[in-house]
């Protein structure tokens, strides 16, 4: 294998290593590149092809070293692989920040056109599932802990006056169901209207 072929066997792992960090960079999810990705793998299917062909024709008797197109090609396999983890493991820490960031509700993202049109399939299912989890988790400590609650502010009691910002509908709380129209105040239950006060539909009113 030349080196220039040896180069353009990492450029697809580097651009997606390099889209990553211009995310972190910039806090920004772009949209996923799914080319990119389907490339690479097809890469890695080649290049498992070349390793495995590569280990069979190695004679039993072989003194001395391992090839070197074998050896460039398992490190290129093994380098492809963890660059393809970490941009997939970057994407999920992004979308789990960007779910906890509207107060951990999954219509807001969902509805965000922006947003879903930068996810790929398997990255909507994935945030579908997460907010099942939270759902589940939350409700195994239901009047006890709420995890969506900021930590920074930690509230000062159970329940907080609240002042209706944005038409919010029906809203299931310890009270029962209560329809949130701009303007209207309630004294509530903060773990139950929680999110609601993150994605600023209410407002907390102090005395």
């Amino acid at each position: 294998m030349s080196t220039t072929e040896s180069k353009q066997l990492g450029d697809l792992a580097t651009q997606l290593v390099t889209e990553s960090r211009r995310s972190t960079a910039t806090d920004t999810l772009f949209k996923y590149n799914d080319s990119l990705v389907r490339l690479l793998i097809r890469e890695q299917r080649g290049l498992e092809e070349l390793v495995s062909a590569a280990i069979d024709a190695l004679p039993a008797d072989m003194a001395g070293g391992l090839p070197p197109s074998l050896v460039i090609h398992q490190t290129t396999l093994m380098r492809n692989k963890r660059c393809l983890l970490a941009y997939h493991q970057h994407r999920m820490n992004f979308l789990k920040d960007l779910f906890w960031s509207v107060g951990g509700a999954l219509p807001p993202l969902l509805s965000n056109p922006q947003i879903r049109a930068n996810l790929a399939p398997h990255e909507v299912d994935f945030l579908r599932e997460y907010n099942s989890m939270i759902v589940n988790f939350r409700a195994d400590f239901s009047g006890e802990l709420d995890i969506t609650s900021g930590l920074l502010n930690p509230p000062k009691g159970i329940h907080v006056l609240v002042r209706v910002v944005k038409d919010c509908g029906m809203i299931e709380t310890e009270l029962g169901a209560i329809d949130f129209q701009k303007g209207q105040r309630f004294m509530v239950r903060r773990s139950d209207i929680e999110h609601l006060l993150v994605q600023g539909y209410l407002e907390e009113i102090h005395d």
